[in-house]
């Protein structure tokens, strides 16, 4: 099955995810539309998508013209019923092809912060078998308001982290997906502008990531189930 990884810079990439998706034998390819050329196959090629995070923010059109046709880009996954995972920007972009709001959060998350995991994802396949309250990376300054149709999963103190609308397709603000590695490239560039102390991060993550990264996994490869399932019966 072929995977399409949506990226929209080169240290915001599919990570752990990427390595399930090479692991179960699938094969996945990265594009973004900042390129500014077609994905490397017709759409319905696809099997699976997943659409990463990024610097900019999801109503930023004006200074990221591009941003408009990834509007239009998600609503044709949606329309197809391709199985669908956005990530921070990604699950931004997805509640705003849906009409939904983004704006920016009461305050940013930036570093670990403790989810709750809702009554309704009790079934859902990919957070259903997570624990009810867990750590979790973020790096956001934006939320999202929860699409029409479609269940919230998981609320941090600050904002909603997780959604999925209809049977699917799946958002999910904070970053399971990252490696140690785009954590600490994050951190560099952030520099004077990073809004906690970074000894103090860098500790918490370098002994959080083994952890943080076997739940990227469980998530990732659930979608992978789904999106499996879904192509034997298509």
């Amino acid at each position: 099955m072929n995977v399409l990884a949506v990226i929209h810079g080169s240290t915001a990439r599919s990570g752990v995810f990427g390595d399930v998706v090479d692991e179960l034998g699938h094969r996945i390819e990265e594009w973004s539309l900042a390129w500014g050329t077609p994905p490397p196959r017709p759409i319905d090629d696809y099997g699976a998508v997943m659409v990463f995070g990024g610097s900019m923010h999801a109503d930023q059109d004006d200074h990221h013209p591009w941003l408009r046709d990834e509007n239009f880009f998600i609503q044709r996954l949606l329309d197809l019923r391709v199985p669908l995972l956005g990530v921070c920007l990604g699950a931004q972009l997805l509640a705003k092809a849906c009409h939904a709001s983004v704006h920016p959060a009461s305050e940013p998350e930036i570093g670990w912060y403790p989810i709750d995991v809702l009554d309704p994802a009790a079934d859902d396949p990919l957070l259903g078998s997570l624990p009810r309250r867990f750590e979790a990376f973020q790096w956001h300054y934006y939320t999202y308001g929860v699409p029409g149709g479609a269940v919230e999963l998981a609320r941090s103190a600050i904002c909603s982290q997780a959604y999925r609308l209809g049977q699917f397709a799946w958002g999910i603000q904070f970053h399971p997906e990252v490696k140690l590695h785009q954590i600490m490239g994050w951190i560099d560039e952030a520099g004077d502008e990073l809004l906690c102390p970074v000894e103090e991060l860098v500790e918490e993550t370098e002994r959080r990531i083994d952890e943080w990264n076997d739940l990227g996994r469980r998530i990732s490869g659930e979608f992978m189930r789904v999106a499996e399932r879904e192509r034997k019966v298509a």
